[in-house]
């Protein structure tokens, strides 16, 4: 069993989740200490203006000035966290064998074989003085994969831990939402299924200047316009078979524009469960219940819907003894241990890399780097 520590910054940009386990990188998981540390509104500011900068930042250029100052910031920050993390939990930097550092995606276009998440590993090793491994991605987008979602062999370790012996759906909803499916005979199969919080996000920051829809208040005020739903819901991904996966801004907002602020959140809302019903008809068996994780499930009218559209068998993460909050934070520390011993991190049923796939670098934190 080896103690690491997993960061995560999701495309939902709220903040940074740290979180300690004990693992092997297999079938065994102990949780430890977590928390949360939201952005401040510079540092979300600095992010967004990023992903702007990325969206037309070209394989042959330079990184943008405004990436390379986002990734200076975001990694001041994932120390830090990983500092109060260490202080909370009582730990000093010699009791964690490797920090996972995902990073913040700021650029997935796995059809260009192409995903970039900024995050100095180098500099987040000398200033923690624990070994860090990130770069989770790049090799399985170089050999044809699409490099997401990751998560999904975590997810197996932890529905292995419960005892289930019926097919479940590990849904999670961050600012894009993916499935992950695991049947009790091995069968492990995940893809994105269209928007999760973004583009609630993105509405509410617009009209209401706050960065998520809390609570679900805006949209419980509005209706769902049918018909604009009917027209997002005619976008080519969703017939696409896996695998498949998205970035943050594959959708577009541009079809409510005419909606009343209520009337947009509710239906943006709805195009998020609507997607991760369609989404079930490419699973190979009918899941006994949906296991919600990320951020989502603390939206009650988008839980409420995606309970009637999915006609019960939902249940949000901490219904199993799980962290919803900390999975995928979880996951990366998971998966750091699986890259020290040289295991695979994705599969082609869940990236759609042509074998099981290896990745990661990792950052010794004396100053050495090994893919």
């Amino acid at each position: 069993m080896i103690r690491a520590l997993g960061l995560m910054s999701g495309t939902s940009l709220d903040g940074i989740d740290a979180a300690i386990i004990e693992t092997d990188g297999e079938g065994a998981v102990r949780p430890g200490a977590s928390l949360a540390v939201p952005y401040k509104p510079e540092e979300r500011l600095l992010l967004r203006l990023a992903l702007d900068a990325a969206m037309s930042w070209e394989p042959d250029e330079p990184m943008p000035e405004e990436v390379a100052e986002a990734e200076r910031h975001l990694t001041l920050a994932h120390a830090l966290a990983v500092r109060a993390l260490l202080v909370e939990a009582g730990l000093k930097p010699a009791d964690i064998s490797v920090i996972g550092f995902h990073g913040q995606t700021v650029l997935h276009q796995p059809g260009r074989h192409r995903t970039v998440q900024i995050g100095l590993g180098d500099v987040l090793a000398r200033l923690t003085g624990i070994d860090v491994v990130n770069d989770f991605r790049s090799a399985d987008v170089a050999a044809g994969g699409h490099g997401a979602p990751l998560v999904p062999l975590y997810h197996q370790a932890l529905v292995g831990s419960t005892g289930i012996v019926e097919p479940v759906a590990i849904i999670n909803i961050g600012g894009v939402g993916n499935v992950t499916y695991v049947s009790p005979d091995g069968v492990l199969l995940a893809f994105d299924t269209g928007p999760g919080n973004a583009l609630i996000d993105d509405w509410a920051l617009e009209h209401i200047g706050e960065p998520i829809d809390r609570d679900g208040a805006l949209a419980a005020g509005g209706d769902v316009d049918m018909d604009v739903l009917e027209h997002l819901m005619s976008h080519e991904f969703f017939e696409t078979p896996p695998p498949k996966s998205l970035d943050r801004f594959s959708f577009s907002p541009d079809a409510v524009r005419h909606l009343s602020p209520p009337d947009g959140a509710a239906t943006l809302t709805a195009f998020t469960v609507e997607a991760i019903a369609r989404s079930l008809a490419h699973v190979p068996g009918i899941p006994s219940r949906f296991v919600i994780c990320g951020g989502g499930r603390h939206n009650p009218v988008l839980m409420a819907m995606l309970s009637k559209r999915l006609q019960g068998g939902v249940l949000p993460a901490e219904d199993l003894g799980w962290r919803g909050d900390d999975v995928e934070a979880e996951a990366f520390a998971y998966l750091a241990v699986r890259s020290l011993r040289g295991l695979p991190l994705s599969l082609p049923t869940t990236t759609g890399v042509p074998k099981p796939m290896p990745g990661g670098t990792i950052h010794r934190a004396g100053g050495t780097a090994d893919d």
